[in-house]
C-alpha cells in the first residue's frame, strides 16, 4: 500500500509492506508521472514478495538528509516549531547524501543560505538548529560520525562582506538581525484598557466594538502578568488552572516542553470570577475550536492577532503588536522582581541565555535609578 503528497515542487510516495518492509520505503519525484510508474513497478514486486536489493540493506539506515528527517519525526517526539522548519529542509537538501554532511558542505549550506535564498540571520539558526538536532539524533544512533554544524564559529548567520557583494550583483540586499525591543509604555498600557474597557476616543463617533470584551482584557492582562504566548494562552482549559497553587500547566509549549507558570496576585484577581463560572472541562477562551492542527492553531493566532491590532489602533498605540507583550512582561520580571535569570527562563521557556536577554531590555531610567 503506498500514499503520496504534494510537497511543494516535487512528489513524496511513502509505500508500507507489513511483515516485508522493516520501515516505510519513503520517495520523492519530481515529475509525478514519473513517481506513480516507479511506485507501480515496485509495488508489483512487492506483491510478489519480492523486496528490491536497495531496499534490503541497512533498511533502517537513513542514506540521505531526507531519510534522516523522515526517521528522525517518526521516532521523536520534537516541536511543531521544529517540524515545520524540517519540512522546508527536506524540500532544499533532502536528497544530500548523509555521507557528504562534512564541515565544509556545512559551510556551504549556510553560505547558500545567505547567497541564494537571502534568508534572514534568525531564520537560518532557526533551520541550522533544527537540522543540528536532527543530525545529533543520527550520531546517537550511529548513523553519523559527528554533527559538522556543532563546528560552526559564533556569528555564523551574520553576513559577511562577501555575502554583501555576492548579493549587489543579483541586486539584493544583505540582512540583519530584527531585534524587537518595543516597551509599552504606562500611558499606552492605559490607552489601551481605556479602549478595551469601552470608552470613546474623542475624535470618534462611538467607542470600539468589541465580542467576547471581558475575555480579550484577561488575554490583554495574562500576557502582561505571565509572558505565556498568545497560543498558550488560547489553548488554555480551566483544568490547566490551580488557583490554591497559584500556577498554571502548560502541558506542551512551542518548544515542545511542559513547564509551570507562577501566577501574580494580579492574574489570580483576574482569573478568579471568569474560572467561577466554568467547568473543568471548558477552555478558558472561547475562539479556538480545539481541533490541533497547525492550520486551526494558525488560524486562531491571525484572528487574535488582528484583533488586538485594531484595539491598539484604536488605543493611538503605533508600532505595538500583541507578542511584544511576552517581551514586556519579561523584562518586568527583571525590573520589577528579584527573579534570578534562570527562574526567570523556567517561566517564560527560554532555553538559551542570549534569546532570553532579547526580552531583558531593561529601560535606561530603571537602570539609572539604581546608579549612585
Amino acid at each position: 500500500m503506498s500514499t503520496k503528497r504534494r510537497r511543494a515542487s516535487s512528489w513524496e510516495y511513502v509505500v508500507k509492506r507489513k511483515g516485508l518492509l522493516s520501515r516505510p520505503i519513503s520517495l520523492t519525484f519530481t515529475d509525478e508521472k514519473e513517481g506513480d510508474s516507479y511506485v507501480a513497478r515496485l509495488e508489483c514486486l512487492l506483491d510478489a514478495g519480492v523486496v528490491p536489493a536497495e531496499f534490503q540493506e541497512n533498511a533502517d539506515k537513513p542514506a540521505t538528509v531526507g531519510d534522516g528527517i523522515h526517521l528522525y519525526i517518526q521516532r521523536v517526539s520534537i516541536s511543531e516549531s521544529d517540524k515545520l522548519v524540517l519540512d522546508v529542509i527536506y524540500e532544499r537538501i533532502g536528497k544530500v547524501l548523509l555521507s557528504q554532511v562534512d564541515y565544509p558542505w556545512a559551510e556551504k549550506y549556510v553560505r547558500e543560505s545567505k547567497q541564494i535564498r537571502n534568508l534572514s540571520p534568525s531564520t537560518i539558526r532557526h533551520h541550522v538548529g533544527a537540522l543540528a538536532r536532527m543530525l545529533d539524533w543520527l550520531c546517537r544512533r550511529g548513523d553519523l560520525i559527528a554533527n559538522p554544524l556543532r563546528l560552526l564559529p559564533k556569528g555564523y548567520a551574520t553576513y559577511t562582506v562577501a555575502d554583501g557583494a555576492v548579493l549587489r550583483a543579483f541586486d539584493r540586499k544583505s540582512k540583519v538581525d530584527q531585534e524587537r525591543d518595543r516597551r509599552l509604555a504606562q500611558s499606552e498600557e492605559e490607552a489601551i484598557r481605556q479602549a478595551m474597557a469601552g470608552h470613546k476616543r474623542d475624535d470618534r463617533e462611538r467607542p470600539l466594538t468589541m465580542k467576547d470584551r471581558e475575555l480579550l482584557m484577561l488575554l490583554f492582562d495574562l500576557a502582561l502578568e505571565t509572558a505565556m504566548r498568545l497560543r498558550e494562552m488560547f489553548t488554555l482549559s480551566v483544568a490547566q488552572v490551580d488557583l490554591s497553587q497559584r500556577t498554571i500547566f502548560l502541558d506542551k509549549t512551542k518548544n515542545g516542553d511542559k513547564r509551570q507558570i507562577p501566577l501574580s496576585s494580579v492574574a489570580i484577581a483576574k482569573l478568579q470570577p471568569v474560572l467561577e463560572r466554568m467547568k473543568a472541562n471548558e477552555r478558558l477562551f472561547p475562539w479556538w475550536d480545539g481541533v490541533p492542527t497547525q492550520e486551526s492553531l494558525r488560524k486562531t493566532t491571525s484572528k487574535l492577532s488582528r484583533q488586538f491590532s485594531r484595539i491598539f489602533e484604536y488605543s493611538k498605540v503605533v508600532g505595538l503588536n500583541f507578542h511584544d507583550l511576552r517581551h514586556e512582561a519579561t523584562s518586568r520580571f527583571f525590573e520589577r522582581t528579584s527573579l534570578s535569570d534562570l527562574e526567570i527562563a523556567k517561566i517564560t521557556g527560554h532555553r538559551s541565555p542570549r534569546m532570553l536577554m532579547r526580552y531583558a531590555n531593561l529601560r535606561g531610567t530603571t537602570l539609572a535609578g539604581k546608579l549612585w
